[in-house]
Parts: structure tokens; sequence; C-alpha cells
């Protein structure tokens, strides 16, 4: 529910996030969607109840609603979700980003939660976005960044029309910027607020967000995609200090120099090279923007040439996640798109509300858009928003889950044929945080080099299983697979078989 009743406050039309995560510790992903609430034009007797629901996997992708007895049900208006084990006992925990106070929910395990936001100090009353889990001072707890979007409430709503008179929801220009906040784990429960002295405390208009370490020097850096404004590149030097950067990056604009509409983030060695490279999503009219990774000096935005730039023109992109989805050893790209006006119809004659959700696949480097040969008409267009990737029925092929505004999500079975397997690993720190998130797995496919991290946040307002897979094609199996740690250990695996799981400990003798 977007709680949408005539009067087109923004947040309506900006939908709410997904997560992919196993919640009850029985091997199998479960299902938590973020939802809205009523806003005070509706009528307080319209409708159902809303609050955000929790489905507990059954084995082989069915699900069963088990908000009730997960303590997950929070009636606050939901926008974004994250997930991660902030007190290390082994078990995901979920933060939830509302448009008013986020709530920090502590798993007690088989899948019951308990409200912890008031003793963790992590309540931030403004309009949350998308979060992200990563160990940005690298003592091996979760600290968490929230996205704030706007400086906006329900009394500075504003009235807004197009050019020829229809009304419409008001661009992010019509409010002003507001910082994001970045809390740091102290370690015994409580978080402190780090944004300040950690320098990203930068006022923005913040949608997406990544943890990666996109300059390859060991520590986790932080990527935001805004909306209407330039992108940031916070640069971690090491200590837990970030120096913005995404201007000099190359990271923060269009390729002729404009500020986009950025909505979600992905990070990922999309081509091969060993490097993380970005994929921002935008507005109908830009164009998704790709910056490929050039090393650490920075990005070159390269949508045109590498075959995202004309099938996005016309689209509104939100989620979007790289993927090996075809376990062919690159990494796919599925964006979830729908336009933020509910008329656009009545706006334009060549934009539509619904939209497609595409796949493009990776062939060395290029991408092709396949969205007619992989997804079910039926099933291929909508309200897009929040995106999530995992393997929800078991079968060693990434699934989908997509959430739609004013609408119900879609769950995608990955179908993929051909015979091509992969290899899993699921990483549990011991030096370095528990998720192993800002990790690197690479190995030798045939005679290419996989590399692949475990990124913190990523797509929009969602969360995205982090098992590592290795696509293996025809390959029989990965060879010299290597782990480095955040905490700077090294592991070496030696060869994997295809087909296989393995949960990997980071090792306590590991060299460096």
């Amino acid at each position: 529910m977007n709680g949408a009743c005539g009067r087109r406050y923004l947040l309506e039309t900006m939908g709410s996030g997904v997560a992919l995560f196993d919640a009850d510790g029985d091997g199998d992903l479960d299902l938590f969607l973020v939802d809205g609430a009523r806003l005070p034009c509706c009528p307080a007797t319209s409708g159902p109840a809303t609050r955000d629901r929790y489905f507990e996997n059954l084995g082989g992708g069915a699900f069963r609603d088990a908000t009730e007895r997960s303590g997950l049900g929070d009636p606050g208006y939901g926008m974004g979700v994250a997930v991660g084990d902030v007190d290390g006992d082994g078990r995901p925990d979920v933060h939830v980003a509302n448009f008013g106070p986020d709530r920090l929910f502590r798993n007690l395990g088989e899948g019951r939660f308990e409200d912890v936001t008031g003793p963790a100090r992590v309540g931030d009353p403004r309009w949350g976005s998308s979060a992200a889990f990563g160990d940005f001072d690298r003592d091996g707890d979760l600290d968490l960044l929230v996205a704030n979007y706007l400086d906006f409430t329900v009394a500075t709503h504003r009235d807004c029309t197009a050019a020829n008179g229809i009304p419409v929801y008001c661009d992010p220009d019509a409010y002003g910027r507001v910082g994001s906040v970045l809390y740091r784990n102290a370690g015994d429960g409580t978080f402190e607020d780090a944004t300040e002295a950690s320098g990203v405390g930068l006022p923005g208009k913040a949608l997406g967000v990544v943890f990666a370490d996109l300059d390859l020097d060991g520590d986790g850096d932080l990527y935001v995609a805004n909306d209407g404004v330039e992108n940031f590149l916070f640069r971690n030097d090491g200590r837990g200090v970030f120096e913005e950067d995404g201007l000099v990056s190359g990271a923060a604009l269009s390729d002729r120099g404009f500020a986009q509409a950025g909505m979600g983030v992905t990070a990922g060695d999309a081509d091969g090279d060993g490097l993380p490279d970005l994929l921002v999503t935008n507005l109908s009219g830009e164009t998704n923007a790709y910056y490929r990774n050039l090393g650490p000096g920075g990005f070159v935005h390269r949508s045109q040439a590498a075959g995202l730039g004309a099938p996005s023109l016309l689209d509104t992109g939100f989620g979007a996640e790289f993927a090996d989805f075809d376990l062919d050893g690159d990494l796919d790209l599925l964006v979830a798109n729908g336009h933020v006006l509910d008329n656009a119809e009545r706006v334009s004659d060549v934009l539509r509300s619904r939209q497609l959700h595409r796949l493009y696949r990776n062939e060395g480097g290029l991408f092709r858009e396949a969205t007619a040969e992989a997804i079910p008409p039926e099933a291929s267009e909508g309200f897009g928003r929040g995106l999530a990737v995992g393997d929800f029925d078991g079968d060693g092929l990434p699934d989908v889950v997509v959430s739609h505004c004013g609408g119900a999500p879609f769950l995608y079975r990955n179908a993929s044929g051909g015979g091509a397997r992969g290899v899993q690993i699921r990483l549990v720190g011991t030096r370095s945080n528990r998720d192993g998130i800002g990790a690197r797995v690479e190995a030798r496919v045939g005679e290419r080099l996989l590399v692949r991290e475990v990124v913190g946040g990523g797509s929009y307002l969602s969360h995205s299983d982090r098992t590592i897979l290795l696509g293996l094609g025809s390959a029989p199996e990965a060879r010299e697979v290597t782990v480095r740690w955040p905490s700077g250990a090294v592991q070496r695996l030696g060869s994997l078989p295809a087909g296989g799981l393995l949960v990997l400990r980071e090792a306590e003798g590991a060299g460096r």
C-alpha cells in the first residue's frame, strides 16, 4: 500500500523494498516485504491495516505469511530494508528505513525478532530511503548507513502540475537536500552517530547506496545515488574517514556532465577486468548510467558503448542488480522499471506509466537487452521499485523478487537451462565482520579470472542474498579459489567442483 488518496504526496510514488535472507536459520531464503501506510488524506476506515510482511520459506520456493509470529510487522510508512548480523550472534538482524522513525529488529532465532531501536539509538526520524551495512572502520562489527531522501513533510507538501496543466507528482527539486546518517557499531548493542566525524554528512537527495571497495585498497568505500543532484563517491582513507570525490572520479554525472535522477545502484565486475563497476538507474529521458572502473583513479561513463544506453532511454529505473543469471561467468543485469508518474500517458506522447522490467545479458562485457526471451509477457511490466536477488527455491540458480508501487510483488523463478552450473560460497567472518562484507573471492574458470565481492546495500531500498556465486558455464570446477577477507587474511582453497555450496569460516591462521 502506498497510501495514495488524491493529493499526490511525493512519497506515494517512491515504492518500498524487499529482502531475501535466511531469517530462521533453516538454510533457505525467507522473504520480507516493506509496506507503506495510510496518509493524512486517507479516511481512517479505508482499506485493510498495513504493516511490513514476513514470509517464511517452506522449501522449494513456497512461502507462508508468518508476520504475526515474527514481530516484524511494523505499521510505519516503510521504505528501505537492510539486513546484517549487527551483534555477531550468527543471526541476521533487520533495519527498516521509514518515512518517519526507522526501526532496528534484533533476531532472537527461529524467525522471531524484537524491536531494539531505542536501546540501539538508531531511530532517525527523517525520510529514510535505502540503507546498507558495512564495516567502515574494520573493527569486525557491522556499521550502518541510512540514506535520507528529501527535506519533506506532509505539512510542506506542494501541489505540482505538468506543462499542460495535468496534476503530477513534484520533482525532487521542489524540496531541499538533507544529510544521510552513518552509525558506528559500538559492539555492545548500541550505535554511535559517526556522520560528521566520518565525513559523510554532505547533504544530498539519496536513494540508492552501496558499500564496496571501489579502489581495491582493502577498505569499504561508499557510493550514493542522488536524485537530481550529483552522485557521491566517499573514499575510505583506511581509518574510517571518507573524502567525497564523485566529480573527480567521474562517477557523479552523466556523460554530458549533467546530474541525473539517481534511484538505485549496483556494483560488480561487469567487464571481467577484476575491478568493480557501477550501474545507476535513472529517470526516463536520461538512460541508466554505467560507470566502468578504470582503476584507483576513477571511472568513465560507458552506457552507450556497453549496450545499456538506448534500451533504457524511455525507462524509469529503480531496483537493479548485477548477477550471473545464466551461470556463464559474466554478470548480467536486471532492472525494475516503472514511471514515477501514474498518469505519464497524459503528459507525454512517448512515456508509459507501467514499464517493462529489463534483463540485459552480458556477452563478454557488452550487454544485450533480452527481456522478451527471459521474462513472460504477463509478468514483465509494472510500477517496479525494489529488487532483490537470491536462490529462494534452492536449485543453485539466482531468483528475483520485484516490488511494485501500489501493487503486489513479482517473484521470478530462474528457469535457465543449458547445463551450466556454478559454485556457491557463503562466507562467515571471525576476525572480519561475520557477514563477510568487503571480502573478495577470486577464482580461475577456464582461462578467465572471476572476481566477486560481498557488498553491503545495493539495488533500491532492498537486500539481496550475500552468497557468492561463481558461474562455471561448462567448466567442471573453479580453480585457484582465493578469499581475501577485510581483516587482511587470505585463504587459498584450491579447486571447488561445480554444483556445490561451501560455507567458509575465516581461518584464524590464514596468511596475508
